[in-house]
Protein backbone atom coordinates (compact mmCIF):
# COMPACT_ATOMS: atom_id res chain seq x y z
CA UNK A 1 0.00 0.00 0.00
CA UNK A 2 2.73 2.52 0.75
CA UNK A 3 4.55 1.97 -2.71
CA UNK A 4 0.93 2.21 -4.14
CA UNK A 5 0.45 5.38 -2.28
CA UNK A 6 3.48 6.49 -3.60
CA UNK A 7 2.58 6.02 -7.57
CA UNK A 8 -0.53 7.19 -6.71
CA UNK A 9 0.61 11.15 -5.59
CA UNK A 10 3.29 10.87 -8.41
CA UNK A 11 0.63 9.91 -11.19
CA UNK A 12 -1.56 12.83 -9.32
CA UNK A 13 1.03 15.56 -9.65
CA UNK A 14 2.40 14.57 -12.97
CA UNK A 15 -1.26 14.72 -14.74
CA UNK A 16 -0.97 18.08 -12.81
CA UNK A 17 1.52 19.35 -14.51
CA UNK A 18 0.68 17.54 -18.38
CA UNK A 19 -3.09 19.33 -18.06
CA UNK A 20 -1.25 22.34 -17.10
CA UNK A 21 1.00 22.19 -19.71
CA UNK A 22 -2.00 20.86 -22.44
CA UNK A 23 -3.85 24.27 -21.79
CA UNK A 24 -0.96 26.44 -21.97
CA UNK A 25 1.16 24.96 -24.84
CA UNK A 26 -0.63 26.15 -27.69
CA UNK A 27 -1.51 29.64 -26.52
CA UNK A 28 2.12 30.05 -24.98
CA UNK A 29 3.34 29.33 -28.13
CA UNK A 30 1.41 31.43 -30.72
CA UNK A 31 2.22 34.57 -28.37
CA UNK A 32 5.85 34.19 -29.04
CA UNK A 33 4.89 34.25 -32.41
CA UNK A 34 5.01 30.47 -33.81
CA UNK A 35 2.39 30.34 -36.47
CA UNK A 36 -0.35 27.23 -36.47
CA UNK A 37 1.87 25.06 -38.42
CA UNK A 38 5.12 25.74 -36.15
CA UNK A 39 2.84 25.06 -32.58
CA UNK A 40 1.79 21.40 -34.26
CA UNK A 41 5.84 20.62 -34.99
CA UNK A 42 6.64 21.63 -31.40
CA UNK A 43 3.68 19.00 -30.05
CA UNK A 44 5.04 16.72 -32.39
CA UNK A 45 8.15 16.79 -30.96
CA UNK A 46 7.19 16.05 -27.47
CA UNK A 47 5.02 13.43 -28.09
CA UNK A 48 7.98 11.79 -30.17
CA UNK A 49 10.01 12.21 -26.90
CA UNK A 50 7.64 10.52 -25.40
CA UNK A 51 7.03 8.08 -27.31
CA UNK A 52 10.78 6.95 -27.60
CA UNK A 53 10.63 6.86 -23.76
CA UNK A 54 7.81 4.44 -23.54
CA UNK A 55 9.66 2.64 -26.39
CA UNK A 56 12.65 1.98 -23.96
CA UNK A 57 10.55 1.59 -20.98
CA UNK A 58 8.96 -1.25 -22.48
CA UNK A 59 11.97 -2.98 -23.83
CA UNK A 60 14.96 -1.86 -20.83
CA UNK A 61 13.00 -0.56 -17.59
CA UNK A 62 12.51 -4.23 -16.15
CA UNK A 63 15.89 -4.79 -16.46
CA UNK A 64 17.45 -1.58 -15.44
CA UNK A 65 15.00 -1.26 -12.57
CA UNK A 66 11.34 0.43 -12.30
CA UNK A 67 12.30 2.39 -9.66
CA UNK A 68 15.77 3.91 -11.01
CA UNK A 69 13.63 4.20 -14.74
CA UNK A 70 11.30 6.23 -13.13
CA UNK A 71 12.98 8.34 -11.30
CA UNK A 72 14.80 9.11 -14.60
CA UNK A 73 11.78 10.02 -16.00
CA UNK A 74 10.63 12.37 -13.93
CA UNK A 75 14.02 14.29 -13.88
CA UNK A 76 14.19 14.78 -17.55
CA UNK A 77 10.98 15.61 -17.88
CA UNK A 78 11.25 18.84 -15.16
CA UNK A 79 14.81 19.44 -17.02
CA UNK A 80 12.87 19.56 -20.35
CA UNK A 81 9.65 21.57 -18.97
CA UNK A 82 11.72 24.05 -17.53
CA UNK A 83 14.03 24.75 -20.57
CA UNK A 84 10.77 25.37 -22.96
CA UNK A 85 10.09 27.79 -19.79
CA UNK A 86 13.04 30.07 -20.83
CA UNK A 87 13.80 28.94 -24.90
CA UNK A 88 12.71 31.14 -27.39
CA UNK A 89 14.47 29.91 -30.43
CA UNK A 90 12.21 27.41 -32.57
CA UNK A 91 14.77 24.49 -32.72
CA UNK A 92 15.65 24.82 -28.98
CA UNK A 93 11.74 24.64 -28.10
CA UNK A 94 11.49 21.62 -29.76
CA UNK A 95 14.38 19.80 -28.48
CA UNK A 96 13.57 20.70 -25.05
CA UNK A 97 10.34 19.22 -25.65
CA UNK A 98 11.41 16.15 -27.04
CA UNK A 99 13.79 15.15 -24.33
CA UNK A 100 11.44 16.63 -21.69
CA UNK A 101 8.97 14.64 -23.38
CA UNK A 102 6.30 17.77 -23.06
CA UNK A 103 2.77 16.46 -23.26
CA UNK A 104 0.88 18.38 -25.35
CA UNK A 105 -2.21 15.89 -25.47
CA UNK A 106 -2.82 17.77 -21.63
CA UNK A 107 -3.79 14.13 -20.72
CA UNK A 108 -0.97 12.13 -19.31
CA UNK A 109 -0.32 8.80 -21.22
CA UNK A 110 3.31 8.25 -21.12
CA UNK A 111 6.50 6.07 -19.94
CA UNK A 112 5.94 6.71 -16.33
CA UNK A 113 2.09 5.84 -16.90
CA UNK A 114 2.89 2.53 -18.92
CA UNK A 115 5.30 0.98 -16.04
CA UNK A 116 2.55 2.39 -13.19
CA UNK A 117 0.26 0.86 -15.06
CA UNK A 118 2.07 -2.60 -15.58
CA UNK A 119 2.58 -2.15 -11.55
CA UNK A 120 -1.54 -1.95 -10.18
CA UNK A 121 -3.09 -5.35 -11.67
CA UNK A 122 -0.30 -7.34 -9.10
CA UNK A 123 -2.35 -5.23 -6.27
CA UNK A 124 -5.82 -6.48 -6.79
CA UNK A 125 -7.83 -9.92 -8.03
CA UNK A 126 -9.26 -10.48 -11.64
CA UNK A 127 -12.51 -9.11 -10.20
CA UNK A 128 -11.21 -5.93 -8.70
CA UNK A 129 -8.71 -4.99 -11.73
CA UNK A 130 -10.86 -3.07 -13.59
CA UNK A 131 -11.91 -1.06 -10.17
CA UNK A 132 -7.95 -0.38 -9.17
CA UNK A 133 -7.00 1.13 -12.66
CA UNK A 134 -10.47 3.14 -12.63
CA UNK A 135 -9.35 4.45 -9.40
CA UNK A 136 -6.02 5.51 -10.88
CA UNK A 137 -7.63 6.93 -13.73
CA UNK A 138 -10.13 9.47 -11.27
CA UNK A 139 -6.67 10.33 -9.48
CA UNK A 140 -5.13 11.29 -12.40
CA UNK A 141 -7.75 13.35 -14.16
CA UNK A 142 -8.47 15.08 -10.85
CA UNK A 143 -4.89 16.19 -10.94
CA UNK A 144 -5.90 16.94 -14.87
CA UNK A 145 -8.84 19.12 -13.80
CA UNK A 146 -6.51 20.85 -11.18
CA UNK A 147 -4.17 21.76 -14.08
CA UNK A 148 -6.25 23.03 -16.34
CA UNK A 149 -7.26 25.10 -13.89
CA UNK A 150 -4.08 26.38 -12.70
CA UNK A 151 -4.38 28.33 -16.54
CA UNK A 152 -5.46 31.08 -15.09
CA UNK A 153 -1.96 31.65 -13.62
CA UNK A 154 -0.78 33.56 -16.34
CA UNK A 155 -3.61 35.98 -15.71
CA UNK A 156 -3.22 35.87 -12.02
CA UNK A 157 0.37 36.57 -12.50
CA UNK A 158 -0.31 39.59 -14.49
CA UNK A 159 -3.09 41.31 -12.30
CA UNK A 160 -1.36 40.59 -9.12
CA UNK A 161 2.05 40.86 -9.68
CA UNK A 162 2.30 42.70 -12.90
CA UNK A 163 4.51 40.54 -15.06
CA UNK A 164 4.35 40.89 -18.76
CA UNK A 165 2.36 38.67 -21.11
CA UNK A 166 4.96 36.26 -22.13
CA UNK A 167 6.95 36.09 -19.17
CA UNK A 168 3.17 35.08 -17.03
CA UNK A 169 3.21 32.27 -19.25
CA UNK A 170 6.64 31.16 -18.80
CA UNK A 171 6.51 31.42 -14.63
CA UNK A 172 3.29 29.38 -15.24
CA UNK A 173 5.18 26.66 -17.26
CA UNK A 174 7.92 26.53 -14.88
CA UNK A 175 5.31 25.27 -12.41
CA UNK A 176 4.51 22.60 -14.22
CA UNK A 177 8.67 21.68 -14.35
CA UNK A 178 8.71 22.07 -10.39
CA UNK A 179 5.74 19.73 -9.81
CA UNK A 180 7.71 17.16 -12.21
CA UNK A 181 10.73 17.33 -10.04
CA UNK A 182 8.69 16.40 -6.77
CA UNK A 183 7.49 13.59 -8.92
CA UNK A 184 10.67 12.44 -8.55
CA UNK A 185 11.47 13.08 -4.87
CA UNK A 186 8.28 10.67 -4.34
CA UNK A 187 10.16 7.74 -7.09
CA UNK A 188 12.95 8.00 -4.26
CA UNK A 189 10.98 6.27 -1.69
CA UNK A 190 9.92 3.32 -3.85
CA UNK A 191 10.71 0.22 -2.25
CA UNK A 192 12.54 -2.82 -4.22
CA UNK A 193 8.83 -4.55 -3.88
CA UNK A 194 7.73 -2.73 -6.77
CA UNK A 195 10.55 -4.43 -9.20
CA UNK A 196 9.93 -7.69 -11.36
CA UNK A 197 12.12 -10.72 -10.26
CA UNK A 198 15.13 -11.54 -11.74
CA UNK A 199 13.46 -14.63 -13.19
CA UNK A 200 10.62 -13.08 -14.88
CA UNK A 201 12.16 -10.44 -16.64
CA UNK A 202 13.10 -12.58 -19.89
CA UNK A 203 9.90 -13.76 -19.72
CA UNK A 204 8.90 -14.40 -23.76
CA UNK A 205 6.00 -13.45 -25.01
CA UNK A 206 3.03 -16.56 -25.85
CA UNK A 207 2.10 -17.01 -29.30
CA UNK A 208 -1.43 -16.07 -28.18
CA UNK A 209 -0.52 -12.84 -26.41
CA UNK A 210 1.73 -11.86 -29.88
CA UNK A 211 -1.71 -12.32 -32.06
CA UNK A 212 -3.67 -10.53 -29.52
CA UNK A 213 -1.48 -7.38 -29.32
CA UNK A 214 -0.56 -7.14 -32.52
CA UNK A 215 -4.36 -7.47 -33.66
CA UNK A 216 -5.04 -4.41 -30.61
CA UNK A 217 -1.73 -2.42 -31.35
CA UNK A 218 -2.77 -2.19 -34.75
CA UNK A 219 -6.56 -0.68 -33.68
CA UNK A 220 -4.92 1.65 -30.97
CA UNK A 221 -2.29 3.19 -34.20
CA UNK A 222 -5.59 4.56 -35.15
CA UNK A 223 -6.86 5.49 -32.60
CA UNK A 224 -4.33 7.36 -31.21
CA UNK A 225 -3.98 9.01 -34.89
CA UNK A 226 -7.25 10.06 -34.76
CA UNK A 227 -6.06 11.22 -30.69
CA UNK A 228 -3.20 13.59 -32.50
CA UNK A 229 -5.70 16.07 -34.04
CA UNK A 230 -7.35 16.38 -31.00
CA UNK A 231 -4.47 17.07 -28.58
CA UNK A 232 -5.62 19.71 -25.16
CA UNK A 233 -2.89 22.24 -26.65
CA UNK A 234 -4.97 22.48 -29.96
CA UNK A 235 -8.09 22.31 -28.91
CA UNK A 236 -7.08 25.13 -26.57
CA UNK A 237 -5.56 26.93 -29.60
CA UNK A 238 -9.24 26.41 -31.44
CA UNK A 239 -11.07 28.18 -28.90
CA UNK A 240 -8.66 30.51 -28.12
CA UNK A 241 -8.83 31.63 -32.19
CA UNK A 242 -12.29 30.71 -32.79
CA UNK A 243 -14.09 32.69 -30.14
CA UNK A 244 -11.14 35.15 -28.58
CA UNK A 245 -11.36 32.67 -25.15
CA UNK A 246 -8.99 33.84 -22.96
CA UNK A 247 -6.52 31.22 -21.50
CA UNK A 248 -7.89 31.34 -17.75
CA UNK A 249 -11.45 30.64 -19.35
CA UNK A 250 -10.13 28.13 -21.53
CA UNK A 251 -8.72 26.53 -18.38
CA UNK A 252 -11.64 26.53 -16.59
CA UNK A 253 -13.75 24.78 -19.25
CA UNK A 254 -10.66 21.49 -19.33
CA UNK A 255 -11.23 21.88 -15.15
CA UNK A 256 -14.78 20.57 -15.95
CA UNK A 257 -14.00 18.56 -18.87
CA UNK A 258 -11.87 16.64 -16.25
CA UNK A 259 -14.32 16.51 -13.75
CA UNK A 260 -16.15 15.21 -16.55
CA UNK A 261 -13.38 12.51 -17.32
CA UNK A 262 -13.11 11.55 -13.31
CA UNK A 263 -16.97 10.80 -13.04
CA UNK A 264 -17.02 8.75 -16.14
CA UNK A 265 -13.92 6.86 -15.28
CA UNK A 266 -16.15 5.72 -12.29
CA UNK A 267 -19.08 5.20 -14.31
CA UNK A 268 -16.98 3.00 -16.80
CA UNK A 269 -16.08 0.06 -13.68
CA UNK A 270 -19.60 0.29 -13.24
CA UNK A 271 -20.62 -0.12 -16.29
CA UNK A 272 -18.19 -2.79 -17.58
CA UNK A 273 -19.41 -5.21 -14.96
CA UNK A 274 -22.89 -5.14 -16.32
CA UNK A 275 -21.77 -5.14 -20.39
CA UNK A 276 -18.44 -6.27 -20.43
CA UNK A 277 -14.97 -3.75 -20.96
CA UNK A 278 -15.41 -4.33 -24.93
CA UNK A 279 -18.93 -2.85 -25.29
CA UNK A 280 -17.89 -0.46 -22.55
CA UNK A 281 -15.16 0.65 -24.85
CA UNK A 282 -17.56 0.95 -28.30
CA UNK A 283 -20.55 1.90 -27.03
CA UNK A 284 -19.48 5.46 -25.29
CA UNK A 285 -17.03 6.15 -27.52
CA UNK A 286 -18.66 6.67 -30.67
CA UNK A 287 -21.46 9.30 -29.31
CA UNK A 288 -18.42 11.02 -27.87
CA UNK A 289 -17.05 11.39 -31.31
CA UNK A 290 -20.30 12.74 -32.59
CA UNK A 291 -20.25 15.14 -30.32
CA UNK A 292 -17.15 16.46 -31.03
CA UNK A 293 -18.19 17.04 -34.42
CA UNK A 294 -20.94 19.23 -33.43
CA UNK A 295 -18.67 21.35 -31.03
CA UNK A 296 -17.56 22.47 -34.59
CA UNK A 297 -20.27 23.82 -35.62
CA UNK A 298 -21.42 25.80 -32.25
CA UNK A 299 -21.56 29.27 -33.53
CA UNK A 300 -21.03 30.70 -29.99
CA UNK A 301 -18.47 29.72 -27.08
CA UNK A 302 -21.08 29.00 -24.23
CA UNK A 303 -22.73 26.02 -26.88
CA UNK A 304 -19.46 24.91 -27.43
CA UNK A 305 -18.35 24.80 -24.45
CA UNK A 306 -21.21 22.58 -23.22
CA UNK A 307 -20.87 20.16 -26.20
CA UNK A 308 -17.37 19.94 -25.43
CA UNK A 309 -18.86 19.05 -21.78
CA UNK A 310 -20.89 16.39 -22.45
CA UNK A 311 -18.70 15.01 -25.15
CA UNK A 312 -16.04 14.64 -22.39
CA UNK A 313 -18.41 13.18 -20.01
CA UNK A 314 -18.17 10.04 -22.58
CA UNK A 315 -14.92 9.73 -24.50
CA UNK A 316 -12.49 8.60 -21.08
CA UNK A 317 -15.12 5.60 -20.46
CA UNK A 318 -12.77 3.53 -22.57
CA UNK A 319 -9.83 4.69 -20.98
CA UNK A 320 -9.63 2.08 -17.93
CA UNK A 321 -11.69 -0.46 -19.46
CA UNK A 322 -8.62 -0.46 -22.26
CA UNK A 323 -6.16 -0.81 -20.10
CA UNK A 324 -7.68 -3.63 -17.98
CA UNK A 325 -8.65 -5.87 -20.98
CA UNK A 326 -4.96 -5.19 -22.20
CA UNK A 327 -3.77 -6.22 -18.94
CA UNK A 328 -6.88 -9.45 -18.46
CA UNK A 329 -5.58 -11.21 -22.07
CA UNK A 330 -1.91 -11.06 -21.44
CA UNK A 331 -0.10 -13.49 -18.79
CA UNK A 332 1.14 -11.74 -15.48
CA UNK A 333 5.08 -11.58 -16.90
CA UNK A 334 3.71 -9.81 -19.85
CA UNK A 335 2.05 -7.03 -19.02
CA UNK A 336 4.93 -4.55 -18.55
CA UNK A 337 5.37 -5.33 -21.90
CA UNK A 338 2.04 -5.30 -22.89
CA UNK A 339 1.21 -2.11 -21.66
CA UNK A 340 4.26 -0.55 -22.70
CA UNK A 341 3.67 -1.04 -26.55
CA UNK A 342 0.28 -0.11 -26.27
CA UNK A 343 1.22 3.17 -24.99
CA UNK A 344 4.04 3.28 -27.86
CA UNK A 345 1.80 2.64 -30.40
CA UNK A 346 -0.58 5.54 -29.12
CA UNK A 347 2.32 7.79 -28.43
CA UNK A 348 3.91 7.37 -31.69
CA UNK A 349 0.58 7.89 -33.19
CA UNK A 350 -0.35 11.11 -31.69
CA UNK A 351 3.37 12.05 -32.20
CA UNK A 352 2.74 12.28 -36.10
CA UNK A 353 -0.78 13.64 -36.45
CA UNK A 354 -0.04 17.21 -34.45
CA UNK A 355 2.23 18.67 -37.39
CA UNK A 356 -0.51 17.78 -39.82
CA UNK A 357 -3.30 19.12 -37.89
CA UNK A 358 -1.36 23.31 -37.16
CA UNK A 359 -0.55 22.45 -41.23
CA UNK A 360 -4.65 22.24 -41.51
CA UNK A 361 -5.89 24.64 -39.61
CA UNK A 362 -3.40 27.17 -40.66
CA UNK A 363 -4.54 26.01 -44.91
CA UNK A 364 -8.06 25.03 -44.57
CA UNK A 365 -10.22 25.80 -41.39
CA UNK A 366 -9.54 25.45 -37.46
CA UNK A 367 -12.38 22.78 -37.46
CA UNK A 368 -10.35 20.32 -40.05
CA UNK A 369 -8.32 17.92 -37.22
CA UNK A 370 -11.79 17.92 -35.09
CA UNK A 371 -13.53 15.97 -37.95
CA UNK A 372 -11.01 13.77 -39.34
CA UNK A 373 -9.97 13.27 -35.49
CA UNK A 374 -13.43 11.85 -35.37
CA UNK A 375 -13.94 10.39 -38.03
CA UNK A 376 -10.71 8.19 -37.26
CA UNK A 377 -12.09 7.07 -33.38
CA UNK A 378 -15.54 6.03 -34.84
CA UNK A 379 -13.52 3.78 -37.41
CA UNK A 380 -11.57 2.12 -34.80
CA UNK A 381 -14.61 1.44 -32.51
CA UNK A 382 -16.16 -0.07 -35.39
CA UNK A 383 -13.25 -2.37 -35.83
CA UNK A 384 -12.52 -2.50 -32.57
CA UNK A 385 -16.11 -4.39 -31.75
CA UNK A 386 -15.81 -6.16 -34.96
CA UNK A 387 -12.78 -8.13 -33.54
CA UNK A 388 -13.10 -8.21 -30.11
CA UNK A 389 -16.40 -8.59 -29.13
CA UNK A 390 -15.96 -12.63 -28.30
CA UNK A 391 -12.77 -12.36 -26.48
CA UNK A 392 -14.19 -12.17 -23.33
CA UNK A 393 -11.46 -10.87 -20.18
CA UNK A 394 -11.12 -13.78 -17.14
CA UNK A 395 -14.28 -12.39 -15.36
CA UNK A 396 -16.61 -12.07 -17.91
CA UNK A 397 -16.14 -15.67 -18.85
CA UNK A 398 -19.34 -18.43 -17.21
CA UNK A 399 -17.59 -20.01 -14.26
CA UNK A 400 -16.32 -23.12 -14.79
CA UNK A 401 -18.49 -26.47 -13.24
Amino acid sequence: MHDRTLLFAAAFLRAVATALIGVLLGIYLAKLGFDPAAIGVVIAAGLSGAATATLIATLAADRAGRRRFLLALALLGAAGTAAVAVATQPLLLGAAAFFGMLNGMGRDRGAALALEQAMLPATASDAGRTRVIAWSNVLQDAGHALGSLLAVLPEALRRFAGVGDVTSFRLAVGVAALLLLVTAALYVGLSPAIEVHAGRTAAPLSRESRGVLIRICSLFALDGLGGGFLTTALLSYFFFERFGTPAGIIGVLFFGARLANAASHLGAAWLARRIGLVNTMVFTHVPSSLLLVTVAFAPSFPIAAGLFLLREGLVEMDVPTRQSYVMAVVRPAERTFASGVTYLVRLGAWAVAPSFAGILMQGVSLATPLFIGAGMKIAYDVMLYAAFRHRRAPEERPAGP
